[in-house]
């Protein structure tokens, strides 16, 4: 019997090296090399990590066809209607990953356009300046004189489930699915949950969603999470917040789960279960404690507002950080830090962004959509603020009634002292589109009298943007 060894290989150097290639870790690479540094990227999986493959991308594609779907059947409205209509989730699914691959191999091409190297395998900081890299086991040593941790994250399992993609499913797992099962429990009400809860209630799946917290959607306004949950209930989803679950078991045929709410004791059986109760920071085996980088209590890594972490020449960015897990924050994350490399080399003398955490989007993707941004109302409020509120009803806007929508409104907290943007809260169609206005205004220090002397075209959803901050002064147009 014969025991296969690695190899090391001799260690490239280079200027940077980036470990995981997400949207956080492909952009500073990108941002990096546009910057003249000699980059590597490496990577366990596939280019684009989570978002593009597993992650936000699909899921868009699969709630688009489930819009479709919930267009068809108001084909009354619009004056047509079907005789034997069917719906085909695997269709869908093959669709989600033809637009994944498609965008995957986008970043491949802007890698090789970059010159960025992209070497595959896992790595393991052993120095400050290298990481080892294991692939098929083999191993492939690179050296570099800075590092940007982007590793992610993986998602939370509960009561030692394990994630099967047959009973028990994560959003990995539930993104390979091809088919849509009759009955499905969602345990975790935030964007992933609810996102998938609208989808396969499309395609005829009876949907419960479970959430722990006092309501569903429970870091957006108070408002907004009422106005989506009339919305689900409407439409047959069933929601419950504030429950405990006690227990969930998974046999061959089912998965049953306790759930303790108000001290009624129910048991719920499904088809399937989905686990969409946040996520773990891939902060394991990197080798963090071998090279000293800190770690906060939560286990995510310690970074300034360069990105740096406590050990010179290491950054880190994107989920680990413990910021705000989402995509577009670890891409702007990922040019900070590229960018505060090459300043330090000597390759780089423009302005380096600070971020505003309370200027981050937040989007969720069901029907209707929700993006929101800073401060809610109630928060304002608990950190001392005197508050004007704004709240303009898409039912007032003629665009919002030409796309056969009644539902949803447009928020605004501001500072009665100073008018500051607090936060801004939208619920309706493509609200994920109109709240970068609001991202732009807080960013540049805008008003809200600024955003209403601002002409918007007419008809447009845009116009509830104007008309809310109209509304801050007590003077909306059109109510």
């Amino acid at each position: 019997m014969t025991t296969k060894t690695s190899v090391t290989k001799a260690a490239p150097k280079y200027d940077i090296a980036v470990l995981g290639a997400g949207p956080g870790g492909y952009v500073a690479a990108i941002r990096a090399a546009q910057l003249g540094l000699k980059v590597a990227i490496i990577e366990r999986d596939n280019l684009g990590g989570i978002c593009l493959n597993w992650g936000c991308i699909p899921t868009k594609a699969l709630i688009r066809n489930a819009e479709v779907i919930e267009l068809l059947s108001e084909g009354k409205d619009y004056g047509f209607t079907f005789d034997n209509l069917r719906v085909d989730y695997h269709a869908a699914h093959k669709r989600s990953r033809q637009v994944s691959d498609r965008l995957v191999k986008g970043v491949e091409f802007l890698m090789r356009k970059n010159q960025v190297t992209v070497i595959k395998g896992e790595g393991t900081l052993i120095a400050p300046d290298e990481i080892s890299v294991m692939n098929r086991g083999e191993e492939t040593r690179v050296s570099a004189k800075h590092v940007i941790l982007a590793t992610g994250a993986k998602p939370r399992t509960l009561f030692d489930l394990v994630p099967d993609g047959r009973r028990v499913f994560t959003y990995r797992q539930i993104l390979e699915a091809q088919s849509a099962p009759k009955s499905m429990i969602v345990i975790g009400a935030g964007a992933i949950g609810m996102e998938f809860a609208y989808v396969f209630h499309a395609y005829g799946t009876q949907v419960t969603v479970l959430e722990v917290l006092p309501r569903i959607l429970p870091n957006e306004d108070e408002e907004v999470s009422a106005e989506v949950k009339k919305s689900f209930q409407r439409a047959g989803i069933q929601t419950l917040a504030g429950v405990k679950i006690e227990s969930a078991v998974a046999s061959a045929e089912n998965v049953t789960l306790k759930v303790n709410d108000a001290g009624n004791v129910t048991t719920m059986t499904a088809d399937w279960l989905l686990i969409s109760a946040g996520v773990i920071p891939n902060t394991s085996g990197l080798g963090l404690e071998t090279v000293g980088v800190t770690l906060d209590k939560r286990g995510m890594v310690t970074v300034d507002d360069h990105m740096a972490t406590n050990v010179p020449g290491v950054y880190a960015i994107g989920d680990i950080t413990g910021k705000l897990a989402l995509a577009h924050v670890a891409s702007a994350q990922g040019v900070i830090a590229a960018e505060s490399i090459a300043a330090s080399l000597g390759l780089y003398k423009g302005r380096i962004n600070r971020l505003d955490y309370n200027a981050m989007p937040r989007c969720t993707y069901t029907v209707p959509q929700v993006a929101s941004m800073g401060l809610t109302e109630a928060q304002a409020r608990e950190q001392g603020y005197a508050v004007k509120v704004s709240k303009f009803p898409l039912s007032a806007n003629g665009k919002s009634l030409a796309l056969n929508n009644r539902d949803g409104f447009v928020k605004i907290v501001a500072d009665e002292k100073y008018g500051e943007i607090l936060g801004a809260h939208l619920v309706g169609p493509d609200v994920t589109e109109l709240l970068p206005e609001f991202v732009l205004a807080k960013s540049a220090e805008l008003t809200p009298d600024q955003i209403a002397d601002a002409v918007h075209a007419h008809p447009t959803l845009s116009e509830t943007l104007m008309e809310a901050a109209h509304g801050i002064e007590g003077l909306p147009i059109h109510i």
